[in-house]
């Protein structure tokens, strides 16, 4: 299977990449070395119109389909994983009030997150819950018209500076989400420092103390908070990661040509030895394939096909993987050099590691992914004509 780009989509494309070029690479070790995004960054990023992707134009976003949206990560992702994070969960925000808010909510919100006038971030995790999402320990009260909120949630990517968070709580036993604003009495944000990757996307601690939010804050109906509001989030999210993934690893493949061109050793130039051509040609087929498979994905979601969220898992899994891998490789190309911060391989390493934890852990989506061809295989199903089915 081949990329088939419309010639808007190529143009568009080209667009993100000059951008990336020449308004992120040059300042993401900065950003990494920070541990913090620049106000005048995230203004340059909504200027462009990309926190509103994911959100029709009749609100101000862009109306992106899910190819052009994967192909904005993509570029992004191959120059600062760290604002590619932003998009990913501010992106994750805005679709879950599209999708899921009420009339209030949409209005308030959608016209200034899509215009990036508002930052919007993602509360799942928490200090005792990863993977076992539906067992967290936040929990909400109903109090008259109100709700009360007490909980740590932890590892929300640009909670130091979100001005609204999409909180996930047990209400009455069952998972709901809620809208909690920056400065809501109760609420506190403590900045996580020392990350091991993606340094500059402002991971924060919520403390959620007896926090009051009004009933219309609730997104969503009643039992409908992780299986209706969180998976159609975590799977958009899995997918904007997905493709930055295959960003990161064009982005070792391109630093590693670069260097086995200039570097000599032993009389010849580090490209003309055979064990460097062998790490290359992994990094380059590697990449090219979670690129498909990132399409493929990208195309069923489009078409709303009964194996988008599958393949969408895949997806993700396969370019996680490839993209760890090839900044294995691309720091062993680079030898010592690679261990240096002086070269962006060493940055690249970083952040793969954390592509293969965050919206699902490579090991979670080993157990989904072989659960489900165990289901479909019981079930009589071959499993290399499911694509022909539709949802």
């Amino acid at each position: 299977m081949e990329m088939q780009l419309s010639e808007a989509q190529k143009e568009q494309y080209h667009l993100f990449r000059q951008f990336a070029d020449e308004e992120i690479a040059p300042y993401a070790a900065r950003f990494d070395a920070e541990e913090q995004m620049p106000r005048e960054m995230i203004q340059k990023v909504a200027g462009q119109g990309f926190l509103g992707a994911v959100l029709p134009k009749d609100v101000g976003g862009m109306g992106y389909d899910m190819t052009l949206f994967g192909l904005l990560n993509e570029q992004l992702g191959r120059a600062c994983s760290s604002v590619r994070s932003l998009i990913t969960v501010h992106s994750m925000v805005s679709f879950a009030i599209k999708r899921w808010g009420n009339k209030g909510q949409k209005t308030a919100w959608l016209p200034v997150l899509a215009k990036g006038e508002k930052i919007g971030a993602f509360g799942l995790s928490e200090p005792n819950v990863g993977s076992d999402a539906r067992n967290m320990e936040t929990t909400a009260t109903k109090k008259g018209e109100s709700y009360v909120l007490n909980g740590v949630k932890k590892w929300t990517t640009f909670g130091e500076i979100a001005d609204v968070y999409l909180i996930f709580a047990m209400l009455d036993g069952q998972p709901a989400a809620f809208l909690v604003e920056r400065g809501q009495p109760g609420l506190e944000t403590k900045p996580i420092r020392g990350l091991l990757g993606t340094r500059g996307s402002m991971v924060a601690e919520l403390q959620l103390k007896d926090c009051v939010i009004p009933v219309i804050n609730r997104v969503g109906g009643r039992g409908f908070g992780f299986a209706g509001v969180a998976l159609s989030c975590l799977n958009l999210g899995r997918y904007s990661v997905a493709w930055g993934c295959v960003g990161l690893g064009q982005a070792c493949l391109e630093a590693s040509l670069a260097y086995s061109q200039q570097r000599v050793q032993f009389g010849v130039p580090l490209k003309d030895h055979q064990l460097i051509q062998q790490l290359l040609t992994n990094m380059y087929t590697q990449t090219k394939s979670a690129r498909l498979l990132c399409h493929h994905a990208g195309l069923l979601q489009e078409q709303d096909h009964v194996c988008a969220v599958q393949e969408t898992l895949v997806a993700k899994y396969a370019a996680s993987v490839a993209a760890s891998q090839s900044a294995t490789n691309a720091v062993q190309i680079h030898g010592a050099n690679g261990c240096s911060s002086d070269y962006p391989v060493s940055r690249y390493h970083r952040d793969a590691k954390i592509m293969e934890i965050i919206e699902g852990s490579t090991q979670m989506q080993q157990v989904m992914i072989a659960e489900h061809a165990h289901q479909m295989f019981k079930m009589g199903h071959r499993l290399d004509e499911l694509i022909g089915q539709r949802g």
